[in-house]
């Protein structure tokens, strides 16, 4: 997979104040010229940033990938990666900001209707499954070529359920605390199926 480009800083400005005007607004109800508006642009200006609502979340995924990159950086530098890894699913489940989910949830929803917002979304998710799978072949001492052969399935689920606490609905007198418990027990099953897996493969 091709690292995300960078993103040049005027471009990062309209893409925080793009953001804002969709969550104020909702996806869909959020017009270009709305998006403009917010940026203080002219309609004319801002489409040669960004002729749709697609190319916007296509720059909005480049960005998240281009984080999602450092942090397994970091993960894979750790003296214990698997236990950094660990403490990354933790951290991603517990500090979500209420308005950015929603906003993702509302993309996910477009994303049924149009294939270009679902592609850029379906990048995103393979960015984060790949770079599971090539931590975990780390732990297990294997090539990054083999990671998502040996780890896809795992990798996948893992962030299924992530996703889905990030993105869920959280309805009054569900403890977040017991959830995310009993979520992370989940994910460290399935990190330590994945390794026993690929140890009894080797042997």
């Amino acid at each position: 997979m091709p690292d995300a480009p960078e993103i040049p800083q005027r471009v990062e400005e309209i893409l925080a104040l793009a953001r804002h005007a969709f969550i104020e607004k909702g996806f869909d109800s959020a017009s270009m010229q709305d998006l403009a508006r917010t940026a203080g642009m002219s309609a004319g200006n801002f489409y040669r940033y960004f002729p749709s609502k697609a190319a916007l979340i296509e720059a909005m995924v480049d960005r998240d990938v281009s984080e999602i990159e450092r942090e397994f950086e970091v993960i894979s530098a750790s003296p214990d990666p698997l236990a950094a890894l660990k403490v990354a699913f933790r951290y991603h489940m517990t500090s979500t900001c209420g308005e950015d989910e929603t906003l993702w949830a509302e993309i996910a929803a477009a994303a049924v209707r149009k294939p270009e917002i679902a592609q850029s979304l379906q990048r995103m998710e393979d960015c984060i499954t790949t770079r599971i799978a090539w931590a975990l072949a780390l732990v297990c001492g294997l090539p990054k070529a083999d990671a998502v052969c040996h780890f896809g399935t795992h990798a996948r689920a893992i962030f299924l359920m992530i996703h889905g606490v990030m993105t869920g609905n959280r309805p009054d007198g569900v403890n977040d605390a017991e959830l995310i418990g009993l979520m992370m027990r989940t994910i460290n099953w399935v990190l330590d199926d994945a390794i026993a897996s690929q140890r009894e493969t080797s042997t």
